[in-house]
């Protein structure tokens, strides 16, 4: 009965969405060239076993009849020959090919975290696994690197080709011979399918064990933590750690992979006895001289090449290469959706020139539980300075995050000169802000790329370092690593000087909007004014708005904002809040009650 073509289609749509079509679909997409090489000699290092059962079965026939052996022996010797020579040249494709598709994978993992022009894909807690797996798994710890799992997935590959080729021959001894043994054999695939492990390998379990071994990893190899392990004694614990985290790691795989006994039973009297039936049925026709020794002996070693179909490395191999890929299939998808902002058209040119309005603004992660602002309306008229004070959590960052567009918040709207935001080209109104993070950026790169990484004229380089507080730190050309030749570091406060050059450098480029979070918090009271005092001279034209937490630099600002549980609680002058005797009044005489220098700067508690 025909199967019908809704059935056909089905079956295609199924085969498509199986991870280990992508994975070979990857390969081609990193080298077409390579990966029609390495298919053809996966099928030519298939054929060959099948052609060297003929040969041998030939050079034995032509000895049993006293025949010439020349053609026999040059038929055996070069088959023999070709073995030899395409397997370590298959090796040598596959390696290559798998060190291109791992470049592959990492720029396509680039191109999915780094296209969307909103953050949020980044923080997104269902994403993490994927996330895990697709950073890393090139380095050995999840699995094998791509390019020695190549070589694992084309043995397989290349045993199946040469066990159905082999089975292939015997339909000239009888029909049903390679169905009997090229059956019997392929049916270990679904009598040991437990072990063929499609989705054990990242169960719950396996997949947190696998990020506490990469934590461990990665908090003994990476820099931030070394003074720590180093003071505190915990190099070996740590090492420790890494290696009892990696074990469980193991373990849970191994139990994932392992072999049941009752399908390995099943398995061996099912092979046993087809490949029993298949060698007496060879053997009395042999003995009965319905067949000649020569051709009997290409069938015999043609069913024993039969067993390449058996179920092996293939599974395990093709298995975790594919699922690296389908992370990253997952991911271009979903970070392309959880990253996304509304696509406004209108040019920002020229903006603020009136205000900023946060109107009825409400935000909230998608990890946290709660939104982070709940209804905050907040307006700041252009051409002045903001502060932002708040405990930690009250939402000062975020609005600073929501100002940048790396967000769009999920309740009302940031209107800049009345026009909503969103509304506005992303590319326009980014060119009109610069920022400075505490979490700022160092590149190892020269100082001059790391004020100005898109460009900048010299002189306006050297003038940001210098109303930063940063001339005379290095040449422009010095590279800011000291793994480089004739590379320097800096101290923490240097580095803040270089950031908020940088920032100052964009505003000499035409931005407008400055958003500083934090931006000298690893500097001195008297630096911190003395860079604040700099910041709001240089940006006198312009609109600024500043989150810290030292009052000793937020009372110069011309309004300071107090946020609390995401909302706006006092707005006013230094002075109008200090007489009001509100909360900023109880935050202030706090640090000033405990640290006041010789000239009564308040100095922070930070």
């Amino acid at each position: 009965m025909p199967v019908p073509m809704g059935a056909l289609r089905d079956r295609w749509t199924r085969l498509r969405e199986r991870p280990e079509w992508d994975f070979f679909a990857s390969l081609h997409r990193a080298d077409p060239t390579l990966a029609a090489s390495w298919w053809v000699l996966v099928v030519a290092l298939g054929v060959l076993p099948a052609l060297l059962a003929v040969a041998l079965g030939a050079v034995v026939g032509a000895v049993q009849q006293s025949q010439p052996l020349a053609e026999p022996l040059a038929f055996l010797g070069g088959t023999f020959f070709a073995l030899q020579v395409l397997a370590p040249l298959h090796a040598q494709i596959g390696t290559n090919l798998g060190s291109r598709t791992s470049a592959h994978l990492y720029d396509r993992l680039m191109v999915a975290t780094l296209s969307p022009p909103g953050m949020a894909h980044l923080e997104r807690p269902d994403l993490t696994e994927d996330l895990t797996l697709a950073r890393d798994f090139d380095q050995g710890i999840t699995g094998p690197p791509m390019s020695i799992s190549m070589g694992f997935i084309a043995g397989g590959l290349v045993s199946i080709v040469a066990g159905l080729a082999s089975a292939t021959v015997l339909f000239d001894y009888h029909w049903w011979a390679p169905w009997l043994v090229g059956g019997a054999w392929a049916s270990t695939h679904w009598l040991l399918r437990e072990s063929s492990v499609w989705k054990d390998r990242q169960t719950p379990e396996v997949m947190e064990a696998q990020r506490h071994a990469d934590y461990a990893y990665r908090l003994a190899v990476e820099p931030p933590a070394a003074k720590e392990l180093r003071m505190f004694g915990l190099a070996r614990f740590t090492v420790g750690g890494f290696a009892e985290r990696r074990k469980r790691l193991v373990d849970l795989r191994y139990e994932a992979t392992r072999l049941r006994e009752r399908s390995v039973r099943w398995a061996l009297l099912t092979v046993l006895g087809a490949n029993a039936i298949f060698f007496w049925a060879l053997a009395r026709d042999l003995a009965a001289g319905a067949v000649e020794l020569g051709v009997a002996s290409t069938f015999a070693f043609a069913a024993i090449g039969t067993s390449a179909i058996a179920f092996g490395g293939l599974n395990w191999s093709l298995s975790l290469a594919a699922q690296v890929v389908q992370a990253v299939v997952r991911l271009e998808g979903a970070m392309g959706v959880g990253g996304a902002l509304a696509a406004g058209t209108r040019d920002a040119a020229g903006m603020p020139s009136r205000s900023i309005r946060l109107r009825d603004v409400t935000f909230q992660y998608a990890s946290g539980s709660e939104p982070v602002l709940d209804g905050l309306d907040l307006e700041i008229p252009a051409g002045t300075s903001l502060a932002i004070v708040g405990q930690n959590g009250a939402g000062k960052t975020t609005i600073a995050k929501l100002l940048c567009r790396l967000y769009d918040p999920q309740k009302g709207a940031i209107e800049i000169d009345g026009v909503d935001l969103r509304a506005l080209d992303l590319g326009s109104w980014r060119e009109r802000v610069t920022s400075v993070f505490q979490d700022f950026i160092r590149f190892e790169l020269p100082l001059r790329d790391n004020v100005a990484p898109t460009g900048a004229p010299d002189a306006d380089v050297r003038a940001a370092l210098d109303e930063a507080g940063a001339a005379g730190l290095a040449e422009l050309d010095t590279i800011m690593a000291r793994a480089y030749p004739g590379g320097i570091d800096l101290s923490g406060g240097q580095w803040q000087r270089v950031a908020l050059a940088r920032a100052l450098c964009a505003v000499r480029l035409g931005a407008g909007l400055v958003i500083l979070d934090e931006p000298t918090a690893q500097l001195d009271v008297r630096g911190e004014s003395e860079i604040f005092a700099r910041i709001l001279h240089a940006t006198r034209s312009g609109t600024t708005v500043l989150v810290s937490h030292r009052f000793s630099t937020v009372r110069h600002a011309d309004r300071i904002c107090v946020l609390e549980h995401g909302k706006v609680i006092e707005l006013g002058t230094h002075d109008e809040l200090m007489a009001l005797g509100g909360r900023y009044r109880t935050m202030f005489d706090l640090q000033a009650s405990r640290f006041v220098d010789e000239d009564e700067d308040v100095i922070s508690l930070d």
